[in-house]
């Protein structure tokens, strides 16, 4: 089934809780039919942001819209929308599927649809268990279900591997890429950032509330720059042979070189005669982009899903 997705814009979005901005000026694009991935430290305001799309508070200034509507307008936002913002709103006592039957009637979805969605997450034999008796994979894949229950085009996830096994994360990596294949836009909130990387394709970095970077990885890779690895036994003289713009950082016997190529690197150690025992280049991963990025624009905290502030 393919669907037609929408694209998520945030332009100038501004919101402030008294004195404090919890976003600020923020704008940015989660093209349709892709996977995006949406980063920032504790306290960025990603939280914000994502309650600001959805309806939950209003902003203090700007717009956050989905296929250039409101969610407020969107005539029926379940069919448009799925959202899943915390895994842990769920009477305990009632069944996961009885839970989500529920939803149903409330949005005028047919029952079966319960049933359907408990299948696309794996949780057809626990849909007669009592939410109580869930682990928090379990509950995790249950919000899932439920921002599913209307066939969206668009999902946005908040955290939605918090307590997956490395099992559960590889099937959620499959079925996302799914969902996007088919169509539909994902924005999604995570402090993995390994699976991230293995997952989207953009990331919107935010700090303190304002955009820090949008891009593929690729793209951040690139604007990051590659360090060289040079290893051997006597690099004093490759070392006096670098340019004065050339970052170089030695610990023991291998020396990190950013601002040279391979190449480069290479030609200095063949005049000044150093023999080399390693020469590679190391292209910046995302977690190293992460910490350089939010550094750069403001004080990194430690950052997860469940402990963020406003």
């Amino acid at each position: 089934m393919i669907v037609t997705a929408e694209a998520i814009e945030v332009r100038g979005l501004r919101k402030t809780f008294g004195a404090v901005k919890a976003v600020d000026d923020l704008t940015f694009t989660v093209p349709a039919g892709t996977i995006t991935g949406f980063l920032g430290p504790n306290g960025a305001g990603k939280t914000t942001t994502l309650r600001c799309l959805l309806g939950l508070v209003g902003p203090t200034a700007g717009t956050a819209t989905i296929g250039g509507v409101r969610y407020a307008d969107l005539p029926r936002p379940a069919t448009t929308v799925g959202a899943m913002l915390e895994a842990s709103s769920f009477h305990p006592a009632r069944s996961g599927r009885n839970h989500l039957r529920v939803y149903c009637t409330v949005n005028g979805f047919p029952d079966r649809r319960a049933d359907e969605v408990l299948e696309l997450v794996g949780l057809s034999k626990a849909g007669g268990q009592k939410v109580r008796g869930y682990s928090m994979g379990m509950r995790q894949r249950l919000g899932l279900a439920a921002a599913l229950l209307g066939d969206p085009k668009v999902l946005i996830l908040d955290e939605p591997a918090n307590g997956l096994d490395p099992e559960g994360i590889a099937w959620l990596r499959g079925f996302l890429r799914g969902m996007a294949d088919e169509g539909r836009t994902i924005l999604v909130s995570s402090h993995v950032l390994s699976e991230v990387e293995q997952t989207v394709d953009t990331v919107v970095i935010i700090n303190k509330g304002t955009l820090v970077r949008q891009g593929t990885i690729a793209e951040l890779a690139d604007s990051a720059g590659q360090t060289v690895l040079v290893r051997g036994p006597d690099l004093d003289p490759l070392i006096a042979a670098l340019p004065r713009d050339a970052g170089a950082e030695r610990v023991e016997d291998t020396l990190r070189v950013t601002g040279l190529s391979t190449d480069e690197v290479g030609h200095l150690a063949f005049t000044a005669r150093v023999e080399l025992h390693e020469l590679t280049a190391r292209t910046s991963d995302l977690e190293q982009i992460f910490f350089a990025l939010t550094s750069e624009s403001g004080p990194v905290e430690h950052f997860g899903g469940e402990g963020e502030t406003r």
